[in-house]
């Protein structure tokens, strides 16, 4: 396991997929930590594909057995989106929108919220189906995470 000051580093690259968005949904992660690789995903049968791109980080996140060095990728502008810019705001808030409505997905949202603070997150957003393997690797893993439900 790679370790930056006692404590572990590790990448994880994210996925969700939606057939129908409603519809059939799976979330994939590839985590890797040195010469580690730990992959895992799952689906819903009803779900939309915001709700698979969020599950999939928070149950990479949940798969560390401590706190650690994060490096968090995903094709999701969403995701980044809410990381990056939104989520100050929704919790000062009380996890409403600027728009003084309720933040969609918010379960899901408060337990990323929950996740990240026991790590260290950097977060780096990559374009999708664009050759990263890691990225690819989760998308495949989503994909199984769909067909898992069917």
């Amino acid at each position: 396991m790679s370790r930056v000051n006692d404590t572990p580093t590790v990448e994880i690259w994210t996925d969700g997929a939606c057939k129908g968005n409603p519809g059939l949904g799976g979330w994939g992660v590839l985590l890797r930590s040195g010469e580690h690789v730990k992959e895992l995903f799952g689906g819903e049968k009803l779900t939309t594909n915001n709700r698979m791109e969020l599950t999939a980080v928070v149950e990479g996140l949940r798969a560390l057995k401590g706190p650690s060095s994060v490096t968090v990728h995903t094709d999701s502008s969403y995701v980044m989106n809410g990381m990056k810019t939104w989520i100050a705001g929704w919790k000062r808030n009380g996890w409403q929108t600027s728009a003084k409505k309720p933040v969609k997905n918010v379960d899901l949202w408060q337990a990323l919220d929950t996740e990240v603070a026991r790590h260290d997150v950097h977060w780096v957003w990559v374009k999708g189906h664009a050759g990263d393997p890691g990225n690819e690797r989760a998308d495949q893993l989503a994909n199984k995470g769909v067909d898992s439900v069917r």
